[in-house]
């Protein structure tokens, strides 16, 4: 076990004892022996350690809470549960997907919370467990888990509409500005996925575990969860799809684009290319050209250019080469 240590950096504790919710020093929380079940939560800031835990956490688990790295997962172990959740951060400046964890070692009466940087859905837990919403360790995570869900899911909508926006405005906007929007929008569903899809396999497996504090109010609120996750993580899919087949169809517009500007280019070239033979013919410092001292002989030349151009233009429309 470890040894008992200071609380740590920005801990909050409350404790909830016969309906009535009031804070407890965090140093107390490991001694405490009532009936009433407590909360004991630290926003480590990246600054927490192993030793920063209370001794009542196994080394396993407290490894776990404090850990850099972490994905979305749920262990138990012995009479406990170890459950990590992403979520939306309180204040987005934290990472670039917006996204935060929160490690939770769930006992009956008692949860240990970590949290390296602040989580927005916390603030309504504490409000839950103030409205007498709590009394257990299965309480808590249920309610914690719709909180995240429900935070998230705005944002997870507004990819989706920001994704409808783009595709109206493929025939009207800007291809290479779209194009750029269209890579953000798919950047954050593929970071956004890869933690709902996790947050979603914890929570499921959380709702299969054998506790009698997990009422079945808790597995019912488990499982809605579980399922919100389970349509975020859909929907993200099918945004990155579908922001697979936008770009697909930017790509083409592009390509045509530049068909029909190097056509463009090519007719004219074309049109101009007998003119600059006859020019430069008739252009060459030599003597015998005829008409060279004819007054009228700069403007038959000119009308001889336009009528091997109309030429030119009307062979190209018969060919159907200006219908694109």
């Amino acid at each position: 076990m470890i040894d008992p240590a200071p609380a740590p950096l920005a801990a909050m504790a409350l404790v909830v004892e016969n309906g009535v919710v009031a804070p407890i020093d965090p140093h107390a929380v490991a001694a405490y022996a009532g009936e009433g079940f407590v909360w004991l939560h630290a926003d480590g800031m990246g600054e927490l350690d192993v030793m920063d835990l209370p001794d009542y956490v196994p080394p396993m688990a407290a490894g776990a809470l404090v850990a850099h790295e972490t994905r979305p997962r749920c262990d138990e172990i012995d009479d406990a549960v170890l459950i990590n959740l992403r979520g939306t951060a309180k204040e987005a400046a934290h990472g670039s997907d917006g996204l935060v964890s929160i490690r939770v070692w769930v006992e009956r009466s008692r949860v240990t919370s970590v949290s390296r940087y602040p989580l927005a859905a916390l603030g309504k837990v504490e409000a839950l467990m103030h409205a007498g919403k709590i009394t257990d360790g299965g309480d808590f995570v249920s309610l914690l888990a719709q909180a995240i869900s429900k935070e998230l899911d705005p944002q997870v909508a507004e990819l989706g509409d920001e994704l409808d926006n783009c595709e109206g405005m493929l025939d009207s906007g800007d291809i290479y500005q779209l194009r750029r929007r269209i890579a953000v929008l798919r950047s954050q569903a593929i970071v956004l996925r890869r933690f709902v899809a996790p947050d979603r396999d914890a929570l499921a497996a959380m709702a299969q575990l054998e506790f009698d504090w997990i009422s079945k109010d808790d597995r019912l609120h488990l499982r809605e969860a579980a399922d919100r996750f389970a349509r975020m993580a859909e929907e993200l899919e099918a945004v990155r799809e579908r922001a697979a087949l936008l770009h697909e169809q930017l790509t083409d517009l592009r390509a045509e684009m530049i068909d029909q500007r190097s056509l463009a280019i090519a007719v004219t070239a074309f049109i101009f290319l007998p003119l600059t033979f006859v020019t430069g013919l008739l252009g060459m410092n030599v003597q015998g050209i005829p008409f060279a001292d004819h007054p009228m002989a700069f403007w038959g030349v000119v009308a001889f250019c336009a009528v091997i151009g109309a030429g030119v233009v009307g062979w190209f429309a018969w060919k159907q080469w200006l219908d694109d």
